[in-house]
C-alpha cells in the first residue's frame, strides 16, 4: 500500500538513487558503528545503509512507517524507536563509554532547527553527523563573520562543531519535491569548544541577533555597557553579524560579572 506523504510531519521522501548512493559514500558506514537514523521514512537510506552495518537504529514518528518498518527489517537488523525525535534520548542508543553515535537523516524541514540544538547536548558521545536540510539553513550554519546569512544559529552550532556543506540537492530527488533546494551537511563535535556555559552564551547571542540593522552596543543595550564590548575584544559600532564567535564567547564568559 503506497504511502501518502504527511504535510504535518514535513514528509519529503527521498527516491534518486543516485543522490542516496553520494549521501551514503559521504557517510561510509563501517560495520560495527553504532549509528541512527532520524526519520527514516520509506527507508530508501537505511536500507542501504543496513548494506554496511551490522545493525541500525532509526527514530521514527509516524506510526504507519513504524508498522511498515518493523514488519520490512529484522529486529536483529534494525531497532525502531517510535517518537518524537525532540524527545528522545540519544544518548541511550550509545551502548558503552568507549563508543560513539554516529547519526544520520533527512530532517524534517520543521523541526530542523529545534532538533540540531537538542542534539548539541550529546555532542561529547557523537562521532559524526550527517543530515539532509534545507540549503539555506545549512548555509546559515556554515556562514561566516560578514555574510549576511551569519547568526544565531552559525554562532550556536560552530561553537560545538566544525561543519561543512558537502553538496546540493535539487527539489527533483524528492516525492514530492520540496519548493527548495536541499543539502548534505557534515557536523563532527570539536573535542574541546571555547570553555563558555552554553545557557549564557546563547542568552547573549540571542540579544544580539534580535536587531541585526543596528550595531552591537544598541542590540545588547541593558546586558553589557560600551566598556564591557571593548574590555571584551568587541568593537561596539560593529553589527552583530561582524563579530566573531571568539568575541561571543568571550561576552558570555562575562554575562553575570
Amino acid at each position: 500500500m503506497k504511502h501518502i506523504p504527511r504535510k504535518r510531519f514535513g514528509q519529503n521522501f527521498l527516491t534518486d538513487q543516485a543522490v542516496l548512493y553520494d549521501i551514503i559514500r559521504a557517510i561510509d558506514p563501517q560495520p560495527d558503528d553504532t549509528m541512527v537514523e532520524i526519520g527514516p521514512g520509506l527507508a530508501a537510506m537505511t536500507s542501504l545503509l543496513l548494506e554496511s552495518l551490522k545493525h541500525l537504529h532509526v527514530v521514527e514518528l509516524d506510526r504507519d512507517l513504524v508498522a511498515r518498518l518493523r514488519k520490512n527489517f529484522a529486529p536483529q537488523r534494525l531497532t525502531v524507536h517510535e517518537g518524537d525525535a525532540l524527545k528522545f534520548d540519544f544518548a541511550s542508543i550509545v551502548p558503552a563509554a568507549d563508543r560513539k553515535l554516529r547519526v544520520v537523516g533527512n530532517l524534517p524541514y520543521n523541526i530542523s532547527s529545534p532538533l540540531l540544538f537538542h542534539l548539541t547536548e550529546i555532542a561529547p558521545q557523537v562521532q559524526d553527523q550527517h543530515f539532509m536540510l534545507q540549503k539555506e539553513v545549512v548555509e546559515r550554519m556554515v556562514a561566516e563573520p560578514g555574510s549576511k546569512t551569519y547568526g544565531r544559529l552559525s554562532v550556536m552550532l560552530q561553537w560545538r562543531y566544525h561543519m561543512d556543506l558537502l553538496f546540493v540537492v535539487p527539489p527533483t530527488a524528492f516525492d514530492p519535491p520540496p519548493k527548495v533546494d536541499s543539502a548534505i551537511v557534515r557536523m563532527i563535535p570539536i573535542a574541546q569548544p571555547l570553555a563558555c556555559d552554553a545557557g549564557k552564551l546563547e542568552q547573549v547571542v540571542t540579544k544580539a541577533f534580535s536587531q541585526r540593522r543596528k550595531v552591537i552596543r544598541n542590540c545588547v543595550a541593558g546586558m553589557f555597557t560600551e566598556n564591557d564590548l571593548i574590555d571584551a575584544g568587541v568593537d561596539p559600532q560593529l553589527r552583530p553579524e561582524a563579530v566573531p564567535l571568539e568575541q561571543f564567547v568571550g561576552l558570555a564568559n562575562r554575562l553575570g560579572l
